[in-house]
């Protein structure tokens, strides 16, 4: 039995096998999924219902779990308001540096091969899309 609250088989299998500099993809029930995502990167979906479970939920748990060096968010076109996700992950992210991407620029970097996991939500909210890059794990003492 594991003691960490992310106990979803496929996606701790995807992050064991990642390394720093790795990306993981937190993708809206909007998110074109089939086309713009890494080539070698792992699918898992949760959307089982709209709304059910949103990005913000999954961050949550995945920041409990995983060390996170940036991040990056989708916005939607020149003079549209900032997408409300955006200060939730803010706030979750703390001093974790978090830039933004317009959506065709948002799904090249998707695209790429250092992606390692997609994680499908059904977030209903649009431009609630995350990608996160993975950290090094921080020094422990006595070892």
């Amino acid at each position: 039995m594991l003691l960490t609250e992310l106990l979803h088989p496929g996606i701790l299998e995807s992050l064991a096998g990642s390394g720093h500099g790795a990306r993981v993809l937190l993708a809206d029930g909007h998110y074109p999924a089939s086309t713009a995502i890494g080539e070698r990167s792992r699918t898992v979906h949760l959307n089982l219902a709209p709304g059910l479970l949103d990005v913000t939920t999954v961050l949550d748990v995945l920041l409990r779990v995983l060390p996170v060096e940036s991040a990056q968010a989708m916005v939607g076109p020149a003079g549209e308001p900032e997408p409300p996700a955006l200060a939730e992950y803010r706030s979750l992210l703390g001093a974790v540096p978090l830039t933004t991407l317009g959506r065709f620029a948002f799904y090249d970097a998707a695209r790429s091969p250092d992606l390692a996991l997609a994680i499908v939500t059904a977030d209903l909210r649009t431009y609630a899309n995350l990608l996160l890059t993975i950290g090094v794990r921080g020094h422990v003492e006595g070892t």
